[in-house]
């Protein structure tokens, strides 16, 4: 009811207001807001005198009441309030019109409800007691926030920064950092984050906030930790060594607070101090390090002990060292699996409910008894390429949403058609429909360690929208006409398509076929039931097809590389599982050429739909975004590069790219991974955005060069895509139809999607973070005879703290910290043998290196860079989640039985080969194309291709005649 919503806002403020408004706007939740001062039965003025509460509690009981008789009083009206003079004046006016307080509403119509009955006696006890408290506390633990519009007074002066805060989980009680929000201020000119220093300074702030700071003097400013710290979440006090000082404040006030449901833990027997006032007020510690401790009331405290369970806070008033909250449900035990998925899932606010009765009706109908079928109307519309193009995918084993499908022919002309196939989801999604707003909802399918939550129905994700092979689906499809030698793009088209896949195949299958390794044949089901001839006409097919497909996307490849593309790193480590789903062994996915080959047709499509979406509308296009990172980002990455003897110009893209592709150490390629990955995080993430929300000079894609990108390949698994798919539709098919910008959102409406969406994708970015090193802790943790020796591995030195280093260990794709001082101030000796113990001494810290000294005057240095032996640790926590540990066992490489590290590290090398041979033919083409029009010449064939299967084969022979002779010296 519109009054209800003014008096929301009149008496709780803005946040409230706001929240309601989103729950009302949120179609899952069928709710429908009454207009009722706009309605000629229902609108009562406000009289002489009259207070605006109570007018507006006569006005909601009169709309009411208006709307029970406007259902002929055949469904009763309920009123929920908890004014007892208004209860007293109309509970019992009107028949069939209910005036109840909130505690009556759930005893008379709820009674079986009992989650309902604990979640409302646990806020009311809080809200008592937080009442209680505010009278018997006269003193402040922290100054008043400043109101609103002072504080956006101030912000627009420049007195005030407005920022997020981002609080230190390693030292969650003394540091956090504000992050800029637009421009910073003239005066100050800032362009690094604020340090805020203390919980007096953060004033209550909690991790997430929009916070407005004023700056501290110059001479109060402080420097960040550059010590290694422990997760703990009482800090005992400053840290013992900072960086240089950097702009430091205070937070004076909460622009928008950022709560959320919070997974907390109760304390122990042990730690239960008896209670002075009140023995049903508990102070809970929050899974989250960066979260303080909340103040519940409940009598449950020990019954809930050993349980991983979900609070809400309530309040935070200056008086109170703690916020208060109130408990809402139980998650599981702690350290069960489900249990702490479930907090995984809490913590990054992840809904993952079955869907429902009504976004299922809308489903379409397929059995195996009765297949989906192509519809013959809709088939007339579509452009048919089941007879005429040979399709396939190429996917992840075990994959079953599959989105996207690739084809590549010889045209009649001469010329090549290359084409990508994508699932044409939104022919079954109809915009607003309730599955589309499901999905709007969850944004993305969220894939975690073991498991994965979809964001359409498994009807949809893994049948009718799956392009499996075999089968008719309905796609959207971009086919290009490329010149046939030098690759130019001389026509492009966007279709609504049918599509039959001739293949579904794996990349590992797919890397042997281009490699020529015949015994791959056997894994291809769509190959095994055919006669020899047959099988072997569609064997050269499917190979030259891939062949070719290779050879386009390395010639993409490398226009983009011209222009400053990435090739940045990220270990990815997948979680291997036995027949009971119990953890079997963790595996770093491994680099195939195969993989860039689909990744580049699927930039490429990207690419040429946002150019298409975007000039057909300029102002509400959705596309992607890469801003250049900040200069400072790139400290530690020069550095470190500097320590091995490179130089990094991190000016442009296009420099960072060059000085990455120099940085290579030929007897560790490990140090440009780690480079790589340096520069990976030094990058500011990718976003979502609409185009009416900036200028087309930050269309720009940093990392992968373009001037305009989006995503249209991954509709199955993306909100995103979907969106781009109609825009798609709206763009090629406008002029044809026109109801199609029906579904295309306003500017306005796209920019807070494009804000929900990062916001999602952020959180499924976290979550499947989270659940890896869950298993990874599992994995570790196993009291097995062989775990002891999987937890001994080699460990390269990336970055050099004040008592301590940072450490990456190859085998597992793990970073972690290894102490070089411990609790007892000893510091680590190394033996003759390498073998480390711990004795008296102190530590000195250098650019690149730390140095070991005991007090017999014994010393040992670590450089960046340098293997060493690790001991894998799990550092388990009753409140926290557990986390990794490394420990020195020996100041030198491990060697493993059968050399396994050696055999990791030369498949990295034969990995930079493929590249640098590869961009060597295309500096080649280019360099002729540029000198003379002529095509590709017989010694370019002559010398950059081999007359064996594949250039794998030639790498082969390379590694044999060269390689091999400097074994002995390459580091594990």
């Amino acid at each position: 009811m519109q009054t209800v919503c003014q008096a929301v806002q009149h008496q709780k403020g803005r946040r409230h207001y706001n929240k309601l408004r989103s729950l009302v706007k949120d179609a899952r939740h069928d709710c429908i807001v009454f207009a009722n001062e706009f309605h000629q039965h229902c609108y009562l003025p406000r009289e002489k005198g009259e207070p605006t509460e109570k007018w507006q509690t006569r006005s909601i009981y009169n709309a009411a009441v208006w709307y029970y008789h406007h259902c002929l009083g055949q469904m009763p009206v309920v009123m929920v309030t908890e004014d007892e003079d208004a209860i007293g004046q109309y509970g019992n006016e009107t028949e069939g019109v209910f005036v109840i307080s909130f505690k009556n509403y759930l005893d008379n119509f709820w009674p079986d409800l009992k989650a309902a009955h604990e979640l409302f006696d646990s806020i009311l006890q809080a809200q008592r007691e937080r009442e209680s408290e505010s009278q018997e506390n006269k003193g402040k633990e922290y100054p008043e926030h400043l109101p609103l519009e002072i504080l956006e007074a101030g912000i627009k002066s420049g007195r005030y920064i407005q920022g997020t805060l981002n609080v230190n989980k390693h030292r969650a009680q003394l540091e956090a950092f504000v992050r800029l929000q637009g421009f910073a201020s003239k005066e100050t000119e800032l362009r690094s984050d604020i340090l805020i220093y203390g919980a007096r300074a953060r004033n209550r702030a909690i991790h997430g906030d929009v916070v407005a700071v004023e700056l501290l003097p110059l001479q109060e400013w402080k420097g960040r930790t550059v010590a290694l710290c422990e997760n703990e979440s009482e800090d005992k006090g400053p840290a013992e060594t900072t960086g240089d000082p950097m702009p430091t404040g205070k937070v004076v006030g909460i622009i928008q607070k950022n709560w959320r449901d919070y997974v907390v833990t109760f304390p122990s027997k042990e730690e239960i101090h008896p209670q002075r006032r009140n023995a049903q007020k508990v102070l809970v510690t929050p899974w989250d390090y960066r979260i303080p401790k909340i103040r519940i009331s409940t009598q449950q405290a020990e019954a809930l002990q050993d349980c991983r369970v979900v609070v809400r806070i309530d309040s935070w008033d200056s008086t109170s060292v703690y916020p208060n909250g109130h408990f809402v449900r139980v998650l599981g035990r702690i350290g069960d699996l489900e249990g702490e998925i479930a907090a995984i899932l809490v913590e990054n606010s992840i809904c993952v409910a079955p869907f429902s009765e009504i976004q299922m009706s809308e489903m379409p109908v397929s059995s195996a008894e009765n297949p989906w079928k192509v519809n013959p109307e809709e088939e007339k519309k579509r452009l048919d390429l089941r007879d005429t193009h040979l399709i396939f995918s190429i996917d992840p084993k075990g994959c079953e949403d599959v989105d996207d499908a690739l084809s590549v022919r010889a045209l009649p002309n001469g010329n090549l058609e290359l084409g990508v196939h994508i699932a044409d989801v939104t022919h079954f999604v109809a915009a607003n429909s309730y599955t589309d707003v499901e999905a709007r909802a969850r944004a993305t399918t969220y894939y975690l360690a073991d498991r994965r939550y979809d964001m359409l129905p498994s009807i949809l994700s893994a049948d009718v929208c799956s392009l499996l092979s075999g089968v008719d689906r309905y796609a959207v499809s971009v086919l290009w006409e490329l010149e046939k030698e030098s690759y130019k793009v001389l026509r492009v088209c966007y279709n609504k398509s049918i599509i039959r896949s001739a293949y579904k195949l794996v990349y590992e299958t797919a890397q042997g076929l281009l490699d020529g390794d015949t015994s791959v044949v056997n894994d291809i089901l769509e190959l095994k039931d055919l006669d020899e001839r047959t099988r072997q006409k569609k064997l050269s097919e499917l190979v030259w097809a891939i062949s070719k497909l290779t050879e386009i996307a390395r010639h993409v490849r490398a226009k983009r590389d011209s222009c400053g593309a990435l090739e940045l790193e990220g270990v990815e480590i997948r979680v291997q599982l036995d027949d009971k789903h119990n953890i079997h062994d963790l595996i770093p996915k491994q680099p195939l050429e195969v993989h860039d080959t689909v990744a580049e047709c699927m930039i490429l499509a990207n690419h040429w739909v946002a150019k298409k979406i975007s000039e057909h509308f300029p102002h509400q296009a959705l596309l992607r975004q890469h801003p250049p990172p900040q200069q400072e980002f790139f400290t530690e990455l020069r550095e470190c590069a500097s320590a091995k003897g490179f130089s990094m110009d991190t000016r442009s893209n296009k420099a960072l790219a060059e000085s990455l592709d120099k940085a290579n150490d030929p007897l560790d390629p490990i140090v440009n991974m780690l480079l790589r990955s340096m520069a990976t995080h030094a990058m500011s993430n990718a976003l979502y955005f609409s185009t009416g929300s900036c200028s087309e000079q930050e269309f720009h894609h940093y990392g992968l060069a373009l001037e305009k990108y989006t995503h249209f390949t991954s509709p199955i698994r993306r909100y995103a895509d979907m969106v781009v798919h109609r825009l798609l539709t709206a763009a090629a098919l406008g002029e044809a139809k026109g109801d199609v910008k029906d579904d295309v959102f306003s500017d306005k409406d796209l920019q807070e999607l494009c804000k929900h969406i990062n916001n999602r994708n952020r959180a499924a970015q976290r979550a499947q973070k989270q659940s890896t090193e869950l298993f990874q802790c599992m994995y570790f943790k196993d009291e097995a005879p062989e775990a002891e020796e999987r937890c001994i591995a080699d460990g390269v030195i990336y970055s050099i703290r004040t008592n301590g280093v940072l450490v990456f260990v190859p085998r597992y794709g793990i970073k972690g910290a290894a102490y070089m001082k411990n609790k007892e101030g000893l510091v680590i000796s190394c033996q003759g043998d390498g073998s480390c113990e711990w004795k008296p001494g102190s530590l000195q810290r250098f650019q690149s290196k730390i140095t070991s000294t005991t007090t017999r005057g014994e010393s040992v240095t670590l450089s960046l860079f340098d293997h060493i032996t690790v001991k894998i640790l799990v550092q388990s926590s009753r409140c926290h989640a557990d986390t990794i540990r490394l420990e020195i066992m020996k100041n030198a490489p491990y060697q493993t039985p059968a050399t396994e590290v050696f055999q990791k590290n030369f498949h990295l090398v034969k990995s930079d080969l493929v590249k640098e041979v590869s961009q060597s033919a295309e500096e080649a083409q280019r360099a002729q194309e540029k000198a003379r029009d002529e095509v590709i010449d017989e010694d370019y064939q002559e010398y950059c291709q081999t007359k064996g299967a594949s250039l794998y084969q030639l790498l082969e022979e390379i590694r044999d005649l060269a390689l091999l002779d400097v074994s002995a010296d390459i580091r594990t």
